[in-house]
């Protein structure tokens, strides 16, 4: 089993307006952008100097016609595709698309647990195992949420799928247990059962940057909005949760200066 198995490696937003999504994470969270090169298609490479996070591109007319909204979706490291879409679909989850190759790159398939939270899982072509970066570095992934349809049985579900273990559980008064997991090493993010303003199971990622209220100021100023907080979490960290310009949500962590 390779070292990235069940590890998330890449994200993506699909939005309704590419240029501008680009323009405010660019200002945002400091990324830089460029076209992916992949004819036929336009998707823009996300990056935080010469390491490759992530990427955007245009949700189809179709899709939005279906009701789909922008949103972040994760990809999870698996090694066979194919094979791990089956077991999505044994575990009562769901394949929305493929598995299918993205050519000379990867074969990927879009997924959802049983409750509807989507991610993707994918397998490079390459054996190049990617550094990763230093805990808090800023335009990296610092953290990864599930706000679930039930908590207990979505890290069931995960950690079936992807031997994930569990953390520290944190007790969280009217909001139930917050279960951290860990994918291998210190913990990589964070599972509870949804409340109510949560309208729908959804994986939530937190971007790291240097200063918590900077970086609220830079999303509100770039014409997103802030959902809860700033507000300090175990560790001496801070978040906020955000909405961007065409409505997908997002997060943000890093100190308090």
């Amino acid at each position: 089993m390779s070292s990235l198995h069940g590890t998330f490696i890449w994200y993506d937003l699909m939005t309704t307006d590419p240029k501008a999504a680009e323009a405010f994470y660019r200002g945002v969270v400091g990324w830089r952008a460029q076209d992916s090169g992949v004819p036929g298609q336009s998707y823009t490479i996300l990056s935080v100097g010469e390491t490759k996070i992530g990427g955007l591109m245009a949700l189809r007319p179709d899709a939005c016609a279906a009701g789909a909204q922008p949103g972040w979706t994760g990809y999870v490291a698996v090694d066979d595709v194919d094979a791990y879409a089956a077991r999505i679909k044994q575990a009562g989850g769901t394949i929305h698309h493929g598995p299918e190759d993205i050519p000379g790159v990867a074969r990927f398939a879009v997924a959802a647990d049983p409750h509807g939270a989507k991610f993707d899982i994918i397998k490079g072509f390459s054996d190049a195992t990617p550094q990763p970066p230093a805990p808090g570095t800023p335009g990296h992934v610092g953290w990864r949420e599930l706000h679930a349809g039930d908590g207990q049985s979505a890290f069931a579900f995960y950690a079936g799928l992807f031997g994930w273990t569990k953390a520290e559980a944190m007790e969280m008064g009217p909001m139930g247990i917050y279960q951290l997991f860990a994918t291998g090493g210190e913990p990589a993010g964070g599972m509870m059962t949804r409340t109510k303003d949560m309208p729908s199971p959804t994986w939530l990622y937190y971007f790291n940057v240097d200063d918590i209220d900077a970086g609220a100021t830079r999303v509100t100023d770039g014409g997103g909005r802030i959902l809860h907080g700033p507000h300090e979490v175990p560790g001496g960290s801070w978040i906020v949760q955000c909405g961007d310009p065409q409505g997908a949500m997002f997060a943000l962590v890093g100190p308090r200066r």
